[in-house]
C-alpha cells in the first residue's frame, strides 16, 4: 500500500511579496516525477481560521499517513522543522522524533518557535485535530527561508531527505 502524503503551503500576505517561499518550494517538489504520489494543498490563505479549516477538511478527505505543512520565514536562513505549536498557554509537540529527521542536513535546523502567526495557528490546529481524532498521521511543520540561487539546491535536497526519512521511518 502506498503512503498518502499531504503537503501544504501558504499564499503571500504582504504587498512586497512576489511569492511565498513555502509555495515556491512545493512548486519545485511537484515537478519531480520520481517521487511517490503526493497531494498538494497549495497557497492556503493567510487567515487564522480559514487555513486550518481548509487543511483539516483535506486531511479528513485524504486521510494521509504523513502531513508536512510549510510556511515562509523571511528572516530565517535555513529550513526549520518546528518541534511544537502553541495556542495561548497550550503547547502541542509533534509526535515525530525530529532530531534524527534533520541530523546531518546542511540547510536545516530545529526550531522551538513556530512564529506566533498563521503558520503556528495551522500547525497547532492540525496537531490538535490529529490528537483529538486519534488519527495515525505523522505531522511536521517546516518553515522555508526566502529561496535564492545560492540556497535553492540545498533547500530542495534537504526537504527531499526529510520527506524520504519521514515516510520510511516508524516513529
Amino acid at each position: 500500500m502506498t503512503a498518502k502524503i499531504l503537503l501544504t503551503s501558504f499564499d503571500t500576505w504582504l504587498p512586497h511579496q512576489k511569492s511565498n517561499s513555502s509555495d515556491d518550494l512545493l512548486a519545485k517538489i511537484s515537478q519531480i516525477e520520481s517521487l511517490p504520489a503526493l497531494t498538494f494543498l497549495r497557497k492556503l490563505p493567510v487567515d487564522f481560521q480559514l487555513a486550518p479549516n481548509l487543511a483539516i477538511a483535506q486531511i479528513n478527505q485524504l486521510q494521509p499517513d504523513t502531513i508536512i505543512c510549510c510556511g515562509m520565514a523571511e528572516s530565517r536562513q535555513k529550513l526549520t522543522v518546528e518541534s511544537c505549536a502553541c495556542c495561548d498557554s497550550d503547547i502541542l509537540k509533534t509526535a515525530v522524533n525530529i532530531e534524527p529527521l534533520v541530523a546531518d542536513l546542511a540547510a536545516t535546523e530545529i526550531s522551538h518557535e513556530a512564529g506566533k502567526f498563521v503558520c503556528e495557528a495551522l500547525y497547532y490546529a492540525v496537531l490538535k485535530h490529529i490528537c483529538d481524532s486519534q488519527i495515525a498521521a505523522k505531522c511536521i511543520f517546516v518553515h522555508v527561508p526566502i529561496l535564492t540561487d545560492k540556497n535553492i539546491d540545498n533547500i530542495v535536497t534537504d526537504f527531499l531527505l526529510i520527506l524520504r526519512r519521514l515516510t520510511t521511518r516508524r516513529d
